[in-house]
């Protein structure tokens, strides 16, 4: 099965998870230390919902600098993490779904279905840009790759339990 990887990670992919609106960090994540933002009180479940639907549809996409992208054969988080400015190539990504599923300012849990080589935290830095306060990703979870499904999957004491 192992021969069959690169096919199981060019599925479409789901993911639900929680992006923070008013801070931002320079991984768009909890990699890196946070950072100041823009203030929340005026944004409304209308305008994330907005926002959201802006980050659907076939997208040029542009990676965050903390990824395993190659530049002149090294890594680019390893540039990143030197502090060294480096300019990544947007690529075409699609999200077929994104939807706001609950918002407790300054969290916003989402649900978003997108192709291989989408990058969420990007979308957290998009989306916070949209809104003019900075977002990152807190929270990600795969629910889904292709047909696989997360609630489907089993424990390890379910596939191999442990003779008694």
């Amino acid at each position: 099965m192992t021969k069959r990887i690169d096919e199981f990670q060019a599925q479409e992919k789901e993911y639900t998870g929680k992006f923070v609106i008013g801070k931002t960090t320079p991984s768009h994540d909890l990699e890196t230390a946070i950072e100041a933002g823009g203030n929340t009180d005026h944004i409304t479940e209308v305008q994330l919902k907005s926002a959201a639907r802006k980050f659907t549809g076939t997208l040029q996409q542009i990676p965050p600098l903390h990824s395993a992208i190659k530049i002149d054969g090294k890594r680019a988080y390893k540039f990143a993490r030197k502090g060294k400015d480096i300019e990544l190539k947007p690529r075409e990504v699609i999200v077929s779904a994104f939807e706001i599923t609950s918002i407790e300012k300054p969290f916003v849990s989402f649900r978003i279905v997108c192709s291989k080589g989408t990058y969420i935290r990007s979308i957290a830095r998009d989306f916070g840009n949209e809104l003019g306060t900075g977002a990152y990703l807190a929270e990600l979870c795969r629910t889904r790759i292709g047909n696989f499904r997360l609630s489907d999957a089993l424990e390890i004491d379910q596939i191999n339990p442990e003779p008694k």
